[in-house]
């Protein structure tokens, strides 16, 4: 219990049964309201462990804007273990983030009630690094080589089978780049916002092929369950407008987020955190295509389609669903 609801209870002799009735009925007050503050709990699921993909989140908390719309957020780290779908569908936490084609086979295959209400990033930075002395310029060349990626990714799927990889060795990816930088034909996965940058520090020249350049482009979204949506409309409403209106603060000026970043996360330094916030914000991740800025948080029903169309390709849908119902545009304005 909240400490400051016991405190209230505590200080006035009542009969045992009134007791035990205003304990009950202040602890389901306090769960869902801090008193201390007036502010309404909000838990919001990272995917990985605090870094500047998260720099609109945390621009939004440092400088008060989920404060101001009434909430009390806070940003749960993630890691390489962490299942944010399960933790969103079963209400330990009331937000969550991954990718859009994650959000719609958790949908179909596990019945997992999950709706996105929100894009953190308009297109995928993940993708295969290679040493700029490669020989692979193409996906094709990919054919007859070794690649390390994580086991059953679905992207991968998608150009093993779009440009018919028959002759491609997967081995698990390490998460690291130093076998990399011993191996000059070591290929791997990468996201253009990380790797580059260590491979680049151990004098070794990238490039990458981006997946959504092989056409396989999903959102970066951030999630909701569908009962938490419907019983919580003006919470969503909330959490989305003060979080794009950080991120529209990061990408203008990322000082005040990376500084909590890299205090929540001192494996971070901020060389490395420049290098990530420069490459999202000239590659167009976070805010897409449109000069103006109109895409930053949205989604395009058309693109939500054509991904559920590659995972029913695929075959990784295992029950064909509406993808109309794995999102929504309501909380966009």
């Amino acid at each position: 219990m909240n400490p400051a609801c016991a405190a209230r209870i505590s200080s006035r002799i009542l009969a045992p049964s009134f007791v035990l009735f205003l304990l009950l009925l202040s602890a389901a007050g306090c769960r869902s309201h801090n008193d201390s503050t007036g502010l309404t709990p909000v838990k919001f699921q990272a995917d990985w462990y605090p870094q500047p993909e998260h720099g609109g989140f945390y621009t939004a908390l440092v400088k008060g804007y989920y404060k101001a719309e009434g909430l009390d957020v806070q940003i749960v780290p993630g890691g390489p273990y962490i299942s944010s779908e399960t933790l969103v569908a079963s209400g330990t936490v009331q937000f969550g983030m991954n990718s859009s084609d994650h959000v719609l086979e958790a949908v179909a295959n596990t019945g997992e009630p999950l709706i996105a209400v929100g894009a953190t990033m308009q297109h995928d930075p993940q993708g295969i690094l290679v040493r700029a002395s490669s020989p692979v310029h193409t996906w094709t060349d990919l054919d007859g080589r070794t690649v390390a990626v994580k086991p059953g990714s679905t992207w991968w799927e998608f150009i093993v089978k779009r440009f018919n990889l028959t002759h491609v060795r997967e081995i698990p990816a390490t998460y690291s780049v130093a076998n990399f930088l011993q191996d000059p034909n070591y290929i791997q996965q990468a996201f253009v916002t990380s790797e580059p940058y260590f491979a680049q520090k151990g004098g070794v020249p990238t490039r990458m092929l981006l997946n959504s350049d092989a056409g396989y482009n999903p959102y970066r979204v951030f999630y909701t369950s569908q009962a938490y949506a419907q019983q919580h409309p003006d919470i969503v409403a909330k959490f989305v407008r003060a979080s794009l209106r950080g991120w529209h603060d990061y990408l203008a000026d990322p000082t005040a987020a990376n500084a909590l970043i890299q205090k929540l996360n001192p494996a971070l330094n901020a060389e490395w955190m420049n290098y990530s916030y420069t490459q999202l914000k000239n590659g167009h991740y976070i805010d897409g295509d449109d000069p103006s800025g109109a895409q930053l948080g949205q989604f395009d029903p058309a693109r939500w389609n054509t991904m559920y169309q590659q995972l029913l390709d695929l075959h990784v849908i295992q029950k064909p669903i509406d993808p109309s119902t794995a999102y929504t545009t309501k909380f966009l304005k």
